[in-house]
């Protein structure tokens, strides 16, 4: 496919020039003692952040905060900005002049990200902080999925932060009641939803609980009396605390909250909504490209790719777009018979992947991959499959969760390119290597520059073609909509939250362009209306990777590895495309030499 070089020079508009390979003229005692005190004060800062969020500590393997949950209060956020800018001036004091590139780099990033949250706090995320899409009400559940249960004092903890949800949740609570006196308010529909699936976990019994789920098998090193205290105590703590804390928030969400919710889909409609959708693409895409130069982009690129779709329909015999969507649509056999048949699919497509992985890179992750169902209460409103990162020290491995709801209306034909976008070679590999490069700061092994990791999963899912996956004409058919998919991303994004379109303008348009599934498009629309600027960061990411490939491909000629190039891409972490482009022009500079 050519790389529409419209995006190149946009891209590069960076926030943060890099501050990396400057010379000068400093002794060698001065620059290690410069990098002792910014290794000292990553160190510092990650620790932070740990003890700041200790259920994203949790997600990583860290048992040390268990017992809690983060404080959500509104005195606790200010501080939290105050802390930030208190870090962001003791790093921007360490002068990067002559310290190794991988140091300097991570102080620019370590700056460039204390910036981005300084800036982001004036637009008070925390008083708006449910949807259908996410939220505490689902985190909490997807949290006991992350916890380990190795010994008592695991179980202890557990039950410890199963006793704090009462206050979590009233914490929540009144951020949002601040949200409503702001008029800061997501729309009513998808609250709605948010309040569906709340209500959905509060009528659960203790018994069928997600949060019992721990109680169902203990590790044969806890004795059998001893099994029967905790079991007792983890069914307390759901019926006393977690379930009335759920009914309680649900009620919130349904009676209160979710009537006052906005009428408008698009987040232009609150007081902020034009400086906030801005400030949403800079952090997601890490450019500086306006909504009508990602919207321009978009219809180019959809355009391109609906040529190289046309190609293949004309190949399976039929005379244009619209009557092969209309025989795909029709076409029973094209769609999936019941969930296992699902799940069967993204476990083939992925061991098929992973077996070729060695001809595609030159490092693979250590961490395993495995693939199991998505939890029943967010299947409704989820996309068809995502990822849940696997733990930093391998002991819990990386999870495809697939989504098992109202299979026989869910199409087969981008099963496997969303097998590679989400397991190997997209995201799984890419943060697991990241998570395994014990020579960088923490903060850059967990990093997540969206456009970087979505992009780089999107620009995985065309890795399945070259390795000679995709057999089946219509599967392959169903990687170009994935591609498709992510074009029209970049034109209804935009134009919900800048154009003004109205969500029947967003569905209408899915269907102008794709043979998609009902329930997929009606859960992608919803989670743009919801996720503001996030569906930007795949197309755009996935083209900036194309360009820097060609670019390689061009200066090398006989030199150009491809696992050296995909090496290189995924080898310094989740980075900002402009940084990006400046290390994958660094390495070109240095494989020609």
């Amino acid at each position: 496919m050519q790389v529409l070089h419209l995006f190149l020079p946009l891209v590069l508009a960076a926030v943060l020039l890099p501050a990396w390979g400057q010379v000068a003229n400093t002794t060698t005692s001065d620059v290690a003692a410069r990098q002792r005190q910014l290794k000292a004060f990553f160190e510092e800062e990650w620790q932070y952040e740990l003890r700041h969020r200790p259920e994203f500590a949790t997600s990583l393997g860290d048992k040390r905060y268990n017992d809690r949950f983060s404080d959500q209060s509104r005195r606790a956020h200010q501080t939290d900005v105050e802390q930030r800018r208190s870090f962001l001036a003791r790093c921007e004091a360490i002068d990067p002049a002559g310290l190794p590139a991988q140091d300097a780099m991570s102080r620019s990033l370590m700056v460039r990200n204390l910036r981005l949250d300084i800036e982001g706090a004036q637009f008070k995320p925390w008083e708006m902080p449910i949807s259908q899409f996410g939220g505490p009400h689902t985190q909490l559940v997807d949290l006991v999925s992350l916890t380990p249960f190795d010994d008592e004092r695991d179980y202890e903890n557990y039950i410890s932060r199963l006793h704090r949800v009462p206050q979590y949740f009233d914490q929540i609570i009144a951020n949002m009641r601040q949200g409503m006196r702001d008029r800061l308010m997501p729309p009513r529909y998808l609250l709605e939803k948010a309040a569906r699936q709340a209500q959905e976990i509060a009528n659960t019994s203790a018994d069928a609980s997600p949060f019992n789920k721990s109680a169902e098998k203990f590790p044969s090193t806890i004795s059998q009396p001893e099994q029967e205290r905790l079991r007792a105590a983890i069914q307390e703590a759901v019926s006393h605390d977690v379930i009335p804390a759920y009914h309680k928030l649900a009620d919130f969400l349904r009676d209160e909250y979710a009537p006052q919710g906005r009428s408008e889909p698009g987040v232009w409609s609150l007081p902020d909504g034009d400086a906030r959708y801005r400030f949403a693409i800079r952090k997601m895409t890490t450019t500086d490209l306006t909504p009508d130069q990602i919207h321009e982009i978009g219809l180019k690129q959809l355009e391109q790719t609906e040529s190289e779709m046309l190609a293949l329909a004309h190949g399976l015999g039929f005379k244009d777009l619209a009557s092969l969507n209309e025989h795909i649509k029709k076409d029973r056999s094209l769609y999936a018979s019941s969930g296992q048949q699902l799940l069967d699919l993204y476990t083939k497509y992925a061991r098929q992947m992973e077996a070729e992985l060695p001809k595609l890179f030159g490092r693979l992750p250590k961490n395993k991959l495995i693939i199991m169902p998505m939890d029943s209460f967010r299947a409704k409103d989820s996309v068809p499959a995502d990822y849940t990162l696997g733990a930093a020290d391998g002991s819990r491995p990386g999870r495809i969760n697939v989504n098992e709801w109202d299979p026989e209306h869910r199409l087969l034909l981008n099963l496997e390119a969303i097998a590679y976008h989400e397991g190997v070679p997209g995201h799984h590999l890419q943060f697991s290597i990241a998570q395994e490069m014990e020579d960088l700061p923490a903060f850059r092994r967990n990093g997540n520059y969206t456009a970087f990791t979505e992009g780089w999963a999107l620009y995985s899912e065309r890795l399945g073609k070259e390795i000679g996956f995709y057999q089946d004409p219509y599967s392959n058919y169903g990687r170009l909509e994935n591609e498709m998919w992510r074009c029209i991303r970049l034109v209804v994004d935009t134009g919900v939250h800048a154009k003004h379109w109205s969500r029947d303008q967003m569905v209408e348009y899915f269907h102008r362009y794709t043979a998609m599934d009902e329930p997929n498009i009606q859960t992608e629309v919803d989670r743009y209306i919801a996720w503001p600027g996030q569906a930007l960061a795949y197309k755009l990411g996935q083209l900036e990777i194309l360009k820097l490939r060609e670019e390689a491909k061009q200066k090398l000629g006989a030199k150009f590895d491809l696992r050296a190039f995909h090496d290189e891409i995924v080898g310094n972490g989740a980075l900002p495309l402009d940084v990006l482009d400046h290390e994958v022009e660094t390495w070109i500079a240095a494989e020609e030499k």
